[in-house]
């Protein structure tokens, strides 16, 4: 399960973000001073450590969690296919934002004056995707393991469990804080899901992200790149034969949901029409034609 087309086709600004973190957490890693930018009481209502705040956004404190971390970063590059970059691009200012105050809210309730009491990194952005990830993405395959029963996002969950419990308690404090943002955005706090950035920034975002060897040049970014062959449709036709004198036309959240996943749209109604709008086994169809 990789969140559809490999590469960063139509998600500049999670390549960006994904440039930025890899290049902050290297940074701070050379100079031997990851180990000192966590947040605490102190430097937020002490010393006044504002820097401390931008560096937190980005910059992993260990090799393990830039691991995790930017596996998970690029898995969610789905949801910039889905929503655009624009309106990704407020998720993750949205995210960022509202997980540092809850952790402001948090630390300025314990007055702990313990150093670096919360990690830092992306946490914020990285487990408020969590909240569409577990709706709005749907298993499409079962399987066992030892006589455990795991589903095709079992690894992705498995992924951000490891993130979580990194730092024990310094990394669960802004886990829980970022899935507390992803819910707050998925509500849509002050109508968050129809704000949106004047398009230059989106445009910034596309020039200074570095260029994808071998990707063809990026659609806008309401379109979704295609995932599978140009004769997918026809390979979908073959296999799945329709035995209905009249398909049943399929809705238009079963079709978002299979273009989300980075399906292209075509292949994604006719293998949902073959499914009777039935999205866990229009997937199958997809991942099927896919392989021949």
């Amino acid at each position: 399960m990789n969140g559809g087309p490999s590469g960063f086709n139509n998600a500049p600004v999670t390549r960006a973000f994904i440039i930025a973190s890899a290049l902050f957490t290297v940074f701070f890693g050379i100079q031997g001073r990851s180990s000192k930018l966590g947040l605490s009481y102190l430097d937020i209502f002490g010393k006044l450590r504002l820097w401390k705040l931008i560096v937190s956004a980005f910059a992993f404190s260990s090799v393990p969690e830039l691991m995790f971390g930017l596996y998970l970063l690029y898995y969610f590059r789905v949801f910039e296919r889905q929503i655009g970059s624009n309106k990704y691009s407020v998720f993750i200012l949205f995210s960022i934002i509202v997980a540092l105050l809850f952790e402001f809210l948090t630390l300025t309730l314990l007055k702990d004056s313990a150093v670096n009491l919360v990690t830092t990194g992306p946490y914020g952005l990285i487990f408020a995707s969590f909240v569409p990830f577990f709706f709005d993405i749907p298993v499409s395959t079962w399987f066992r393991v030892f006589g455990v029963r795991f589903s095709n996002k079992s690894f992705i969950y498995l992924a951000g469990l490891q993130l979580l419990l990194s730092s024990w308690k310094r990394s669960i404090l802004p886990g829980l804080c970022g899935i507390l943002a992803g819910s707050l955005y998925r509500l849509n706090v002050f109508h968050i899901r129809k704000t949106k950035l004047p398009e230059f920034v989106i445009s910034f975002f596309s020039r200074i992200s570095w260029p994808t060897t071998g990707s063809p040049p990026s659609a806008p970014a309401r379109s979704i790149v295609r995932n599978i062959p140009s004769n997918a449709s026809r390979q979908v036709e073959r296999n799945y034969p329709s035995s209905m004198p009249s398909a049943i036309e399929p809705s238009e959240d079963s079709i978002a949901t299979l273009v989300s996943m980075g399906f292209d749209r075509n292949p994604a109604r006719q293998a949902l029409v073959q499914a009777r709008n039935d999205v866990n086994v229009a997937t199958n169809i997809l991942l099927e034609a896919q392989s021949h």
